[in-house]
């Protein structure tokens, strides 16, 4: 494999980062931020240095609890894109195969490149819909793990339980581990989320964070699910890389777990507001295809004509409006859709959105070539 790591990074984040800013933004796939004042937080709830060690005790325990599994198995990490680097890292060696879906999420494909995995990949179809036929053909005894998002990013689409249990079988059958980023799950907002890591717990590593269903980014809370053996290695493993995490950040991260039914609710509630204004600009449009997811932020349509990277650059540069090129999701023609901001600036942003379309589409007209008779 040639991969230098003098030129490591993620096209996706620096794209994020530093190209996607726009006046009106459907580009973020998390819901809008939840504000500190509305934790109810006082400055003396808070301070500076912790117990340290593996873990704060009071945050492991909420995270066991939410999701009912052991606190052996529990890794905390800097978000969801941290999880997965530490799952990938404690479950491969250099050279070994992972399986990723495709269309994919670009961060962890440079993720598996960085720790010098070797990539092959399976492809999502009909509806985005994992294939378990499909899987089988493509899986191999040197496959080391099967890399999967629930909800799917980018499209939103939901694998359930059975199809969950599919993979698992195959995956204990050639001796993989099943990685299933469920950052996004969350969004079905569950009082007690039924995690895939319990389909087969010698199996699964679950990564997961407070960042995108709660408008909780700033507080970086992730956490994987993983078996005991796997799950000490990765906190040895982010002892070289961050060994300790702010304690306010820890502390800030359990008080938000206590409030997480009120949290729920006041985002779920503004979430079917913005599906519903999205649900109407899809079914209005005859310029796009477009697969319904029934949870979450995003969904990933389809240009029917012309170029999506164009349209993406032309609705950022004349309407200050901005969605994610399909190129991250190795899908050129589609570009993903977040509708998890606050409902005035996501009306706008649809209706931006569709005016570029149309401006668009005359544009592309007025410049294609006349046909020859």
């Amino acid at each position: 494999m040639n991969y230098s790591r003098s030129t490591a990074g993620s096209p996706y984040m620096e794209w994020a980062k530093l190209s996607s800013g726009a006046r009106y933004n459907l580009a973020t796939s998390g819901m809008a931020a939840f504000p500190l004042a509305e934790l109810g937080v006082e400055i003396n709830h808070l301070e500076i240095n912790g117990p340290g060690g593996y873990g704060y005790q009071p945050l492991l325990e909420q995270i066991a609890a939410r999701y009912d599994v052991p606190h052996e198995s529990i890794v905390s990490a800097i978000g969801t894109s941290m999880a997965n680097y530490l799952a990938l890292a404690a479950a491969t060696e250099p050279g070994d195969e992972i399986l990723v879906e495709r269309p994919y999420y670009e961060p962890l494909l440079s993720t598996a490149r960085y720790l010098g995995l070797t990539i092959e990949y399976f492809q999502r179809r009909n509806n985005f819909a994992i294939e378990l036929a499909d899987l089988e053909r493509q899986i191999t005894p040197r496959t080391r793990v099967i890399v999967i998002t629930n909800l799917h990013n980018p499209s939103g689409a939901f694998c359930s339980e059975s199809t969950l249990r599919g993979v698992a079988a195959l995956a204990h059958k050639n001796g993989a581990y099943v990685l299933v980023d469920e950052v996004y799950r969350e969004m079905l907002f569950e009082t007690r989320p039924r995690s895939a890591f319990h389909i087969h717990p010698e199996r699964f590593l679950i990564t997961n964070s407070l960042t995108k269903a709660y408008g909780l980014s700033g507080l970086r809370c992730g956490w994987v699910i993983a078996p005991p053996d796997l799950a000490r290695r990765m906190w040895r493993i982010n002892d070289l890389h961050g060994a300790t995490f702010v304690h306010p950040g820890e502390l800030l991260s359990v008080i938000a777990f206590e409030q997480l039914g009120q949290i729920s609710a006041r985002v779920n509630t503004l979430l079917e507001t913005n599906r519903k204004l999205l649900r109407q600009f899809l079914n209005a449009r005859d310029d796009l295809d477009c697969y319904w997811p029934e949870h979450g932020t995003i969904v990933f349509p389809r240009l029917r004509h012309g170029s999506a990277e164009q349209f993406c650059e032309f609705l950022r540069t004349r309407f200050e409006t901005s969605v994610v090129p399909g190129r991250f999701f190795d899908c050129p023609n589609h570009f993903r859709v977040g509708v998890g901001g606050p409902t005035e600036m996501i009306r706008e942003s649809l209706d931006r959105l569709g005016k570029g379309l149309d401006e668009f589409a005359d544009v592309s007209v007025s410049s294609s070539p006349p046909r020859s008779s």
